[in-house]
């Protein structure tokens, strides 16, 4: 008997050709569904002759009226700069500091100045002398005078001691002047407000040397202020007197009204501009000087305009080309500009009011192009 045992028959699997089937299937699927979107989604009208969005807004009837801009400074009616004139010496005392007021003829500051004081009294002492020796000479010339009607003297005698008198007297006024001068000198040394007013710099401290012509202190007066300007030549006949000005004083972001005070009747020479004033009062000092001020000043008489956002323009010289929307177009259009504010285009009343002006989207724009519109408030 054979110990041969008979190998299992095979069991055939028909899962994996269907398996491999279904994806092959998926995959053909999915590559007729990808290929049909694809063809789907392809644009068949050219992109030039599909609508561009645009943003529009409508043009505004409105008046303009030129006005001319102009960048002012605040100053003080008077200022002055105190210090020694004639004396150069250390400082002993700055009795003031910024923003104290001050009163005419109030001490602000004193040098010392014992040598010139010295000086002055030495001079006086010697005044003294020669007036005292003048006396005495002129005495006797008297007195001498007196015996030439006797023949007791010579006239030559009396010419002499007359002539002495004289020469003293005259030596006497020259000491005198020198010592009004030492005086001047004594007295630059204790220094004085000129007028009444605020401090307004402080420019050494006690202990400092300073020489004639040096600052100590500043002193201004801005109970009145002057707003002045240097304007264009070709703007004369504009800021002629009494001309009423807009003035906007940047510093305490204040809005005031005024007319042109005074205008010079020269331009300068370097600049070509011609200086103009204007007087504020300023009784309660609010208004800072040295500070920043901007002068609108108005042209002629209102004209009517219609308005655009200055975006919806190119500008060329007096011309604004713009694109306006007709029909689902755009279109192209020149039209004379009457002025510009703030980013505002006034141009002339041949753009009717209520025409859609492209804001956004012009640089894309050719004239006769079709646009989708968005309409935004003016």
């Amino acid at each position: 008997m054979s110990d041969v045992v008979d190998a299992p028959p095979r069991v055939r699997r028909f899962g994996v050709p269907i398996v491999v089937a279904l994806a092959v299937a998926v995959v053909i699927a999915t590559g007729m569904l990808l290929y049909f979107r694809a063809k789907h989604a392809v644009n068949h009208v050219a992109l030039a002759s599909s609508p561009k969005g645009v943003t529009v807004v409508p043009a505004v009837a409105t008046s303009y009226r030129p006005s001319r801009q102009y960048v002012a400074t605040v100053e003080s009616w008077v200022e002055a700069d105190v210090g020694p004139q004639l004396v150069a010496a250390y400082i002993d005392t700055v009795l003031v500091r910024p923003g104290a007021t001050v009163r005419r003829g109030q001490v602000l500051a004193t040098l010392d100045c014992r040598e010139s004081a010295a000086s002055h009294q030495a001079m006086a002492m010697q005044a003294q002398a020669i007036e005292a020796r003048q006396r005495a000479l002129a005495d006797e010339a008297r007195r001498v005078r007196s015996l030439l009607d006797g023949g007791f003297i010579a006239p030559n005698d009396v010419e002499q001691k007359h002539a002495g008198s004289e020469s003293e007297l005259a030596e006497l006024l020259s000491t005198h002047a020198k010592l009004a001068g030492t005086l001047l000198v004594v007295d630059d040394c204790v220094l004085r407000a000129p007028f009444d007013g605020e401090i307004a710099r402080r420019s050494a401290d006690p202990g400092s040397f300073v020489r004639p012509g040096a600052m100590i202190v500043t002193v201004l007066d801005r109970s009145t202020v002057r707003v002045t300007a240097d304007v264009p030549e070709v703007d004369f006949g504009v800021v002629a007197p009494k001309t009423p000005v807009k003035i906007h004083v940047s510093s305490v972001d204040e809005d005031l009204t005024g007319a042109i005070t005074r205008r010079a009747p020269k331009a300068s020479l370097s600049t070509r501009t011609v200086h103009v004033e204007i007087d504020l009062p300023n009784h309660g000092r609010d208004l800072p000087v040295g500070t920043t001020a901007d002068l609108s000043i108005d042209v002629g008489e209102p004209k009517p305009a219609t308005r655009i956002p200055g975006i919806a323009a190119t500008v060329e010289n007096d011309k604004a080309t713009v694109y306006v929307v007709e029909n689902g177009h755009a279109k192209k259009v020149v039209f004379p500009i009457q002025g510009e504010v703030a980013g505002t285009l006034y141009l002339d009343t041949s753009l009717a009011a209520g025409t859609l002006v492209v804001t956004e989207g012009r640089s894309l724009l050719a004239d006769g192009d079709p646009v989708t519109a968005k309409v935004e408030a003016p």
